[in-house]
């Protein structure tokens, strides 16, 4: 009876160890939040640590999440050392009733699976901020920097901002404004932790600031950010909207054609070939285009200036005289052009433009 008694124990210790032996996968979290705030963007590092090295592939899923988005589920994992990766994984919650999802890992190999581990759903706590603030801007971030900020009159009564804005861990996408109308998104761009946004509003024309708040989440604090509103005479164009005609790009090409025609214009005189002749009239042709001034004209008195040739683009101001205008580039409906009594550089409607 003991000889059975010892060999069962001996077999039991076989398959433990056998079993110990056979998992190539360990997960763990190496950073969660104990508590996030509605709309917050936060992070989560997953760690896996593997023991062998026989594998091409690490595949992740997320399972019985509820209320919770999962921001980038197909980001690729990074090898910290020989047996440890990682991937950072970011989400967002918009209402307290969340469930954050279970985490399964598979290790593949030739699209045959070595081993699968699982990461249950950890406990967070939720908390809805800043409900009677009202300079509140809606953004929960690590980091808030007013890059810069440009103010334009929008007509009589009103004058239009358009701001640059860089936050790290942020939610940009709800940033929004208190008691403006009219305001949006111009731009918005994300690099993972760090979030560009390019933003207008409109306010009435003798307000000269506007006092928004964030909140920290590194200082577990409000932060107050003043956009101050100078009214200034010069378009200066955030989507660096530049003169053509001072591009080196433009200038460059005009050489090369001009080279060109001679290259060209030399060896037909020399070899005599009539091909020679047709591709340096070519190059003439371009070269005389190119060399051309540009059409000039008026742009119609209360004719708006956009920032981009598109229906929803911002209008960056209103003209309030006739304005003389050389046509820089045509695109979609709209006219970039350069005024010639005051220093501007916008798109217009065609329907705008007229002759002198």
């Amino acid at each position: 009876m003991k000889r059975i008694l010892k060999l069962v124990i001996l077999l039991n210790i076989i398959l433990c160890v056998n079993l110990f032996a056979s998992k190539n996968l360990y997960l763990s979290y190496n950073k969660i939040p104990t508590n996030v705030y509605k709309n917050q963007k936060f992070e989560v590092i997953v760690k896996a640590l593997i023991t062998t090295g026989n594998f091409d592939e690490l595949a992740t899923t997320f399972t019985n999440s509820s209320n919770i988005t999962i921001l980038n589920a197909n980001n690729p994992w990074k090898k910290i050392s020989n047996d440890t990766y990682e991937n950072s994984y970011y989400f967002k919650v918009k209402q307290g009733s969340f469930k954050f999802p279970d985490i399964s890992v598979r290790l593949m190999n030739n699209g045959a699976l070595i081993d699968v581990s699982e990461l249950s759903a950890p406990t967070i706590r939720y908390s809805d901020i800043a409900k009677g603030d009202e300079r509140f801007s809606g953004v929960i971030a690590d980091e808030f920097i007013l890059k810069a900020y440009k103010t334009k009159q929008y007509n009589n009564k009103e004058a239009l901002t358009i701001i640059d804005v860089d936050a790290v861990n942020s939610n940009l996408e709800d940033f929004k404004i208190k008691d403006i109308d009219e305001q949006g998104v111009s731009n918005i761009k994300d690099y993972e932790e760090k979030e560009n946004l390019v933003y207008y509003f409109v306010t009435p024309i003798y307000k000269k600031k506007v006092v928004i708040t964030y909140y920290n989440s590194k200082t577990k604090s409000f932060k107050d950010v003043i956009i101050p509103l100078i009214l200034q005479n010069e378009l200066v164009s955030t989507q660096t909207d530049l003169n053509p005609n001072d591009s080196s790009f433009e200038r460059y090409k005009k050489v090369v054609l001009l080279i060109c025609f001679v290259l060209f214009l030399l060896l037909f005189m020399w070899k005599r070939k009539k091909l020679l002749l047709i591709i340096s009239l070519v190059f003439f042709v371009l070269s005389i285009v190119y060399f051309l001034p540009n059409s000039r004209g008026i742009v119609k008195k209360d004719s708006f200036v956009y920032i981009l040739p598109t229906k929803n683009s911002t209008i960056f101001f209103k003209l309030e005289n006739e304005q003389k205008v050389e046509i820089l580039e045509k695109k979609n409906g709209f006219m970039k052009v350069l005024g010639l009594d005051s220093d501007f550089i916008g798109w217009i409607k065609e329907e705008s433009f007229g002759t002198n």
